[in-house]
């Protein structure tokens, strides 16, 4: 479905990260992982490499707080192989802490990461696409951008503007055959999850039809089939992925 596209995924070493990469080298992408520490990368690598040498993968370490570290590396990637298809923002970091215990300093990393870093990302990649006749950007939202969460607020506040910028940026650089799309994850079997609390993670299964939570394959099909030419008329969508779930 992806071949000889040439995709970029931040936060591509685990998780749901890691499935989206997977499942476009799976596809005949050509990839670019991006992580935050070269020691990640390199695991990351080594498993891909490991699992299938054939896999058209490359990784690197980027500060994504950097807007010129991002766009000298975006223009890299694009020397290397022509051109970027894809940019998945995919980077992010949760939070649990309550208004009254919030240090200002920790909402502040949390926006840099989860929403300036998804600008960022997206401007440079924007500039690239535009050069070249179009692309598509797909950044990472969740179940709380529809409905909140209960306490670590900064968090759902990052992918409420998560959504924003989406649908806002999907209208801008319509002009420019630049899709913009999101998906909103519900609760995953990822190692974010899994640092939770069980009293935080038995509510939030409650309410969700399927009884269980997802898989990060599954969350990777649906970044699959927005990259692909199947979503060629779709832009400005935040598409659901969380078993129906309503909190």
């Amino acid at each position: 479905m992806l071949k000889n596209k040439v995709a970029i995924v931040t936060g591509g070493t685990r998780g749901i990260g890691f499935a989206i990469v997977k499942k476009y080298l799976e596809n005949g992408a050509t990839v670019v992982l991006c992580g935050s520490r070269q020691a990640t990368v390199d695991a990351a690598m080594e498993k891909l490499n490991t699992e299938d040498p054939n896999y058209k993968v490359e990784g690197i370490a980027l500060d994504l707080s950097s807007p010129a570290d991002i766009k000298q590396a975006f223009e890299n990637i694009k020397n290397k192989y022509g051109k970027i298809d894809i940019l998945v923002n995919n980077a992010g970091i949760s939070a649990m802490e309550s208004i009254y215990n919030y240090k200002p300093e920790d909402f502040k990393y949390l926006i840099d990461l989860n929403l300036n870093a998804v600008f960022y990302a997206s401007q440079a990649a924007a500039i690239i696409m535009k050069e070249q006749g179009g692309g598509c950007i797909i950044n990472t939202s969740s179940m709380v951008s529809l409905y909140g969460q209960a306490s670590g607020v900064a968090y759902p506040a990052s992918k409420f503007a998560v959504n924003g910028l989406t649908k806002s940026l999907a209208r801008e650089l319509g002009k420019d055959q630049i899709r913009v799309n999101a998906v909103a994850p519900g609760i995953t079997n990822t190692d974010m999850v899994a640092a939770l609390p069980e009293e935080v993670i038995k509510p939030v299964i409650a309410t969700v039809p399927l009884g269980r939570v997802g898989e990060p394959e599954e969350v990777a099909d649906a970044f699959l089939f927005l990259a692909s030419d199947m979503a060629s008329y779709i832009t400005g969508a935040i598409l659901s992925v969380d078993g129906a779930a309503r909190s």
